[in-house]
């Protein structure tokens, strides 16, 4: 590993290495089928060590890895870098701390992206520090600009993606962290599978719960992911504050005890006035 203006670097050996390792692992867990998915690791300041298209990522060796500049102009490798190489580029270009990609179609993850259903709920508290929130990327055609033109917008504050009707991307500042975020990120939507539609229940984190883990984040030096939706139902303030539901369900004890002595009121008038006549 070197150094380049603060930023720390693989070297093409290293990298070539880890690359094959990461892809069996993302083989064995089947998140890829046949010749799915792809990484890719930042080497310099203008060259990227990437997967080539046509392999299985469970059966590949250090000289079937291609380098390419950030152009995705091929600067070494027998063979050609995958069409898919263009959104790596583009998560590298919109967010310069990134210094890994990897994409995948895990199973679970993959059917949410196709169901339209984002993973945003504070259900897990590795997956709020670790991921945060996880939109959907509008559907793009793969290989295309499209696609990296739909991921654009998430680069800089998330840690991953969906893609609609297609699969996931997840990034980092190493190879480890990039690929732990995809593993965590089917790890939670198998979770979240299990109790929303399975099960039929889940006990969410509220907001108080949710900032806590945010702060915690930031500790660890994590500035990205977004944060979760989370409910305010649970929460009253330490300041004495309550919840909107509490005050107005006092709201309408007050005006109950009103209405009583009023009623009460009006009847002891009344019958002065019957004694009266």
């Amino acid at each position: 590993m070197y150094h380049y203006q603060r930023q720390k670097y693989m070297s093409e050996f290293a990298a070539k290495k880890m690359i094959c390792e990461i892809g069996k692992r993302m083989y064995d867990r089947n998140f890829v089928a046949s010749n799915d998915g792809n990484i890719s690791v930042r080497v310099g300041l203008n060259a990227i060590i990437c997967t080539p298209t046509g392999v299985s990522k469970g059966f590949m060796t250090p000289d079937m890895l291609v380098k390419v500049n950030l152009k995705g102009e091929r600067i070494s490798g027998r063979l050609k870098p995958s069409s898919e190489m263009k959104m790596h580029l583009r998560v590298y270009e919109e967010n310069d701390e990134v210094m890994a990609v990897t994409h995948a179609h895990p199973q679970v993850a993959t059917s949410f992206a196709i169901a339209g259903i984002e993973l945003d709920r504070p259900l897990l508290s590795e997956a709020v520090v670790l991921l945060g929130r996880v939109p959907i990327a509008p559907y793009a055609t793969p290989g295309t600009q499209e696609v990296p033109d739909s991921i654009a917008p998430y680069c800089k504050d998330h840690n991953a993606v969906l893609l609609a009707n297609h699969g996931a991307l997840t990034w980092g500042k190493s190879l480890e962290e990039a690929y732990h975020r995809l593993e965590t990120l089917e790890h939670y939507a198998t979770i979240l599978m299990y109790t929303s539609k399975i099960i039929g229940g889940t006990n969410e984190l509220n907001c108080d719960q949710v900032g806590t883990l945010i702060n915690l984040r930031e500790k660890m030096g994590i500035k990205t992911g977004g944060v979760p939706t989370c409910s305010q139902k649970e929460i009253t303030s330490s300041l004495g504050m309550e919840s909107k539901e509490e005050e107005s369900t006092k709201d309408v004890g007050k005006d109950e005890i009103i209405e009583s002595i009023v009623a009460k009121v009006t009847q002891r008038i009344l019958l002065k006035l019957d004694k009266g006549r």
